[in-house]
């Protein structure tokens, strides 16, 4: 993370955040658009990356082996529909890997996966689904597929 953010504080303020997000969310059933920043913070905290600076093209953070890392989050909500993305990934951008966090509906992260450029790449590029070749999502089981399992919460 940039060094001038203080952690402590960045965290009191995403805990508000996903606080004010579910409060949100069970209003007007829909979410509030915060869950990709909740995400980048939680993978950069969880994993020891440096976020990079708001609207980077390509990459969130930067792991300490200077890998460029696209973060993406999602939120799986009981009862939700299966077959939900992850949202579009362009290849036209600089990146090295790709992080997926799963978070439970209080935005707390189940799992944590991470895909290298070309098995995303591959992926993307198949035939046959409009989502995967003209909009850059893939399944979340698809990406699951093609990645590792980085973290885990442990179950209680």
């Amino acid at each position: 993370m940039t060094k001038s953010i203080d952690i402590d504080v960045m965290r009191k303020l995403i805990s508000q955040a996903k606080e004010l997000a579910k409060q949100y969310r069970q209003l007007t059933g829909k979410p509030l658009g915060i869950t990709g920043e909740i995400g980048e913070f939680i993978v950069a905290d969880l994993l020891h990356l440096e976020l990079t600076g708001a609207r980077n093209p390509g990459y969130d953070a930067v792991g300490p082996n200077k890998r460029r890392i696209q973060i993406k989050s999602r939120c799986i909500l009981p009862k939700a529909k299966s077959g939900q993305r992850v949202g579009m990934i362009r290849l036209s951008h600089e990146f090295d890997t790709v992080m997926l966090v799963l978070m439970d509906e209080n935005f707390e992260p189940l799992e944590i996966y991470e895909a290298n450029r070309e098995d995303v790449k591959i992926a993307l590029e198949l035939p046959g689904s409009i989502s995967r070749n003209v909009r850059g999502a893939l399944s979340i089981s698809k990406f699951k597929s093609i990645a590792s399992r980085v973290w885990y919460r442990n179950p209680e």
